[in-house]
């Protein structure tokens, strides 16, 4: 412990790899009463008890939403926190020094673009940058998956969905939702083959896990749940492959899975 009575996080980051998990859609703003996928990032991180940040910026910092966070992510089993950036105050000292010291940094979903206009005017995409080098273990889902990558297709205003150029720490591209929204899919195929970076689609309960810049695995939270790769086909079109999906409630019934799922609140999509 340091003076202040903080761990020393380099010490203990160290022996992680840079590690982001983008859901096509779940956890605790999705799948309220199914905690696998909220569960399996946690254990990523190897703490006991976790320090877990949320940043709800995608959504304007809207209340039920932190609200909603502190319950999924009770001080039982970890140390929540969150950064707001529409409030005078943002609730930590030092948001680059508060996310570097972090286990797991958790990005809500809501507006895209909103979350990447605001990021970059108070730094925090650089702060996040280097909390992933440093080991912080990285996830969200809808917008809070989508700007991980160098390219997503968005559809959170109204409208069709559309191209995005996000953060690129994955040199991917991304579209969430993939076949349970309306558009999605097509809006995706449409803009690889138009030259967008290969990439991945991910359906709600989806998760893909990249370790450094290559997928790991793709985990899920329902039994049902798929994820492709798209790719150009050297034609001017795109071929996509279906992606083998680890489903993390193997260990328990299947019926518990489904019934979490059903029980989805509101969900805050990208």
């Amino acid at each position: 412990m340091t003076a202040t009575g903080r761990r020393p996080y380099l010490s203990t980051m160290r022996s992680r790899p840079p590690q982001i998990v983008a859901f096509g859609g779940g956890g605790f703003s999705m799948e309220w009463g199914n905690t696998l996928l909220d569960d399996h990032v946690l254990s990523l991180t190897g703490a006991e008890r976790p320090r877990v940040c949320f940043l709800p910026t995608a959504s304007g910092d809207a209340d039920h939403y932190v609200v909603r966070f502190y319950r999924a992510f009770a001080a039982s089993r970890c140390e929540p926190s969150h950064i707001s950036l529409f409030r005078r105050e943002t609730g930590v000292g030092d948001p680059r020094e508060h996310l570097l010291e972090q286990d797991l940094v958790y990005v809500g979903g809501g507006s895209l673009v909103s979350l990447l206009g605001t990021w970059r005017a108070h730094g925090i995409d650089l702060a996040l940058r280097e909390a992933w080098r440093a080991g912080v273990v990285l996830c969200g889902g809808s917008a809070g998956s989508l700007c991980w990558f160098s390219h997503a297709v968005s559809a959170f205003h109204e409208g069709p969905p559309r191209s995005i150029e996000a953060l690129g720490f994955l040199p991917w591209s991304n579209a969430v939702h993939y076949e349970d929204e309306p558009g999605r899919r097509a809006a995706f195929h449409e803009a690889v083959a138009g030259g967008m970076p290969p990439g991945y689609g991910a359906g709600d309960g989806a998760a893909l896990h990249f370790v450094g810049t290559e997928l790991a695995e793709v985990v899920s939270s329902r039994c049902s749940a798929r994820s492709v790769h798209l790719s150009h086909d050297g034609a001017g079109g795109v071929r996509e492959r279906e992606l083998p999906v680890r489903y993390l409630g193997a260990s328990r019934t299947s019926l518990t899975g489904e019934l979490g799922a059903s029980l989805a609140g509101e969900a805050i999509a990208a």
